[in-house]
């Protein structure tokens, strides 16, 4: 193991930290429905004209 060694309560606060701090996951169907919205709502507009 690594230099440091934690006890399960250093190790539980170090995957609490992480899981907080995390980056948000990335997700495939909402950004498609994101961009199917704004090409419907592009479409609307030139439609209008």
């Amino acid at each position: 193991m690594g230099k440091y060694q934690l006890d399960s309560k250093g190790q539980a606060a170090v995957a609490k930290y992480h899981e907080k701090n995390k980056p948000a996951q990335f997700d495939k169907k909402q950004q498609l429905e994101k961009i199917r919205a704004e090409y419907l709502k592009k479409k609307q507009k030139q439609a209008d004209k």
